[in-house]
């Protein structure tokens, strides 16, 4: 049996891997950080056998929350990613499995590779809307890039600029499988709410804020050990270049609306969190982020407003992160899009839980609540 996480996106650390029916793991913390909660992992040589694993320091993990509730992610073939049936005591989380594979993937949430990011990218800019703006290298180097997407051949002097950027935390895999549902959807010119869309409005997508994070297998932070949702304020080319350049970009073009997509690690539902604790929050604003929950509500039975975060007092968000920097800097209407790792209790799917698949289609969702509230942002 052996047992490797030395490829994109994999982190575990091994404790104990020669009897199958004993394999003991640790969950590594983040490169120059002490978050920990992302795994992904690979194991071989375990084809027909009862095989039991634990993760002997769940309890000491960030999200401890994160385990009730919570079933490890799975693949035979990388590219379906099924649930197994896992227990937390309290202390250990233990998995339990038999395949008839040579080798099998556990993972926190299905991945989403740095590879499939550039395929993105690239499956983007085959439509005539888009174009592949590089805003700069991240902390280990690598490119950074952002999508415009608009139809040209509008000419409409005030288009509506809309933002959407995903996976501030690499480990929220969930929202780029997200993104790649809106893109799809967004792109498709027989999609009638998008050609709407885009007579109306110009996007600025940055499918992923932090590929360093993403490729090393962490949860939370860049290589720089940056926690990026709260570097909004005061971000600079050392620590924070992801922040610093969109921040930049956004300064130069304009938001009128801004979605930053994430994953929750406790709350089993979708949901958003708003700017209600902005010093700048009024009846203009509270009835935009009303406008499109409704739509978003009515477009997709996934999406609720009951279990959430509790609201930030007014006055006291905190303009560190994303949504409430953008929120207040450009007095808009401005979301934190939160998904789960663990399924959608109103709508459970035992096999799967919350899946890439659904992930996507919640993307594309997203769409037809933009759409309905695209007229009331012009008119508020």
């Amino acid at each position: 049996m052996k047992i490797s996480s030395h490829f994109d996106g994999g982190r575990i650390a091994v404790v104990k891997a020669d009897d199958v029916s004993d394999i003991q793991v640790n969950i590594d913390h983040d490169s120059n950080s002490e978050f920990r909660q992302w795994f992904h992992f690979r194991i071989q040589g375990i084809k027909n056998q009862d095989c039991v694993l634990t993760f002997l320091n769940a309890s000491e993990t960030s999200y401890v929350e994160g385990w009730k509730d919570y079933d490890v992610c799975a693949s035979t073939d990388r590219q379906e990613w099924f649930r197994l049936p896992t227990e937390f005591d309290g202390k250990k989380l233990t998995v339990e499995f038999n395949t008839d594979t040579d080798d099998i993937y556990l993972a926190y949430f299905a991945p989403y590779s740095f590879e499939r990011h550039l395929n993105l990218l690239a499956f983007a800019q085959q439509s005539d809307l888009c174009e592949l703006h590089s805003l700069g290298e991240t902390v280990d180097g690598r490119d950074f890039d952002m999508l415009i997407i608009e139809d040209q051949e509008v000419d409409l002097a005030e288009k509506l600029n809309v933002w959407m950027i995903a996976r501030q935390h690499p480990g929220e895999t969930m929202a780029e499988w997200f993104v790649e549902g809106f893109l799809e959807s967004l792109l498709d010119q027989d999609n009638p709410s998008s050609r709407s869309l885009l007579q109306h409005c110009r996007f600025h997508v940055v499918p992923n804020m932090n590929p360093d994070g993403s490729y090393r297998g962490n949860l939370r932070t860049n290589a720089a050990g940056a926690n990026l949702n709260r570097e909004w304020q005061e971000p600079n080319m050392d620590r924070s270049p992801e922040v610093y350049l969109v921040r930049e970009q956004m300064h130069a073009r304009g938001v009128d609306l801004f979605l930053d997509i994430h994953g929750d690690e406790a709350i089993p539902y979708n949901f958003v969190a708003g700017c209600e604790g902005n010093p700048n929050y009024n009846e203009r604003l509270k009835h935009l982020e009303d406008t499109f929950k409704a739509a978003w509500a009515a477009a997709s039975p996934d999406f609720q407003d009951v279990y959430k975060y509790d609201d930030d007092e007014p006055g006291k968000g905190d303009l560190r992160i994303g949504t409430n920097y953008v929120g207040q800097t450009f007095n808009c209407l401005a979301y934190t899009v939160e998904m789960p790792f663990k399924d959608n209790h109103d709508l459970p799917d035992e096999h799967y839980g919350w899946s890439p698949e659904r992930c996507k289609k919640f993307g594309e969702d997203v769409i037809i609540a933009i759409n309905n509230t695209v007229p009331v942002i012009k008119n508020a």
